[in-house]
């Protein structure tokens, strides 16, 4: 019973309470500042991911392309 109790997720009432608690700890001129470096890093982490998975997507694309009777030899 009790371990239900802490996976729960919070109700409305306690969204409002959390998001006072960050206006007063915070005040009102941080958060849009937080906001703003929490958006810049997963714009940076996405663009990473997608560059990532292009290079993936090409190194296979090239592979394929790349005629079975030409290899390199040491």
């Amino acid at each position: 019973m009790v371990t239900s109790f802490l996976i729960s997720m919070p109700g409305g009432s306690e969204w409002i309470l959390i998001i006072l608690a960050v206006l007063v700890l915070f005040g009102g001129r941080k958060i849009p500042e937080f906001m703003r470096g929490l958006g810049k890093g997963i714009r940076e982490f996405n663009d990473a991911k997608n560059n990532v998975k292009k290079e993936l997507e090409d190194g296979m694309n090239e592979k394929d392309t790349k005629p079975a009777g030409t290899t390199t030899q040491q």
